[in-house]
């Protein structure tokens, strides 16, 4: 977490008397010194702090429950990379069995007690994630659309290879783990992808932390909802058809089918091409990201948002390059 603003406003409820607790992950990618330091800073601000357990790989969920009426589930972390540049969702909910659930685990996590699910919409790993999602998916009639930066899953994989080969309209804004042809994959190019979201036949969208990976299946604790309220849905859905035109999966799919592609000849000459400019590009590169990692510390590095964040500026710098070279060659 390196949203200050949410850190100080923890802080000053808890100055004014109301009971912070916080759990903390044991250990996680940036190096554990971050979480004790974290951890120093809210008990000095007389913030309970719990540590979960050492028994799941990693303990990934992201909740917040205000007075035990409120709850916020997100698929985001409190990190401005999450915040401010990248594609994440969250949901807030009065849902009073919902809240309960979340309370429930939160309560077990903290006392390291076993969690034994009890809402088939409150998906929690290990305890109930591979059930409800798989069930989730089989259920589909007409489209699933999907957010997922990786589904690597077989068990998932079968399915929505079956939905594709009867028919189901299915879009993929991530990645899979192995080539299909049945499945339209792209990833998402404006912007850094997180969120971890299917939305089905138009009415239902599972929104959470984990992917449709096994790991984040069944062995970390990852944590998601389903929510059927028709405005969620319709933001969601509206905001992945953004999202998929932005990737421009289709037109390439339709440049193909007409045979208005680059002849293969014209595009390997490009390609040449390119591979010689890139060359004084990567010095350039390698300038900017020695400069960056002496301002921000090796922890940068470490945590690996550093890696991400160059990815995503050179994704938007070449896109907008290509743009560029198009609208200039439509005005020749």
């Amino acid at each position: 977490m390196d949203w200050k603003e949410l850190e100080t406003a923890l802080k000053a409820a808890s100055s004014q008397g109301v009971a912070v607790r916080a759990l903390i992950a044991h250990t996680n990618r940036g190096g554990e010194s971050k979480l004790r330091n974290m951890e120093t800073r809210f008990l000095e601000a007389g913030i309970t702090v719990g540590r979960t357990s050492d028994d799941l790989i990693r303990y990934h969920g992201k909740m917040m429950i205000i007075d035990r009426r409120t709850l916020f589930l997100l698929s985001f972390n409190f990190v401005h990379l999450d915040i401010d540049h990248s594609r994440g969702f969250g949901i807030i909910t009065k849902n009073a069995k919902v809240v309960q659930e979340a309370v429930k685990l939160f309560e077990a996590d903290l006392n390291r007690q076993t969690y034994t699910a009890g809402l088939s919409t409150f998906v929690v790993s290990p305890a109930n994630a591979r059930k409800q999602l798989s069930d989730f998916i089989k259920q589909a009639r007409t489209q699933l659309l999907i957010y997922d930066p990786k589904i690597a899953d077989r068990q998932i994989m079968h399915l929505l290879e079956d939905h594709a080969k009867a028919g189901l309209d299915i879009k993929i804004i991530g990645s899979i783990a192995a080539r299909s042809g049945n499945l339209p994959v792209s990833p998402l190019t404006c912007m850094r992808l997180h969120t971890r979201t299917i939305i089905r036949d138009g009415r239902q969208a599972f929104v959470g932390s984990q992917s449709l990976r096994q790991p984040e299946l069944d062995l970390r604790r990852e944590i998601g909802i389903v929510v059927r309220d028709s405005n969620v849905v319709k933001a969601l859905r509206d905001t992945f058809e953004k999202d998929w035109i932005s990737t421009g999966f289709d037109e390439a799919r339709d440049a193909v089918i007409t045979g208005a592609a680059a002849p293969p000849e014209t595009t390997a000459k490009a390609t040449r091409a390119l591979a010689r400019e890139m060359a004084p590009l990567r010095t350039t590169l390698k300038k900017a990201i020695k400069q960056a990692v002496t301002r921000a510390g090796k922890e940068a590095v470490a945590h690996g948002e550093l890696q991400s964040t160059v990815k995503h500026a050179v994704k938007v710098a070449v896109k907008e390059a290509v743009k560029e070279m198009v609208r200039e060659e439509d005005r020749r």
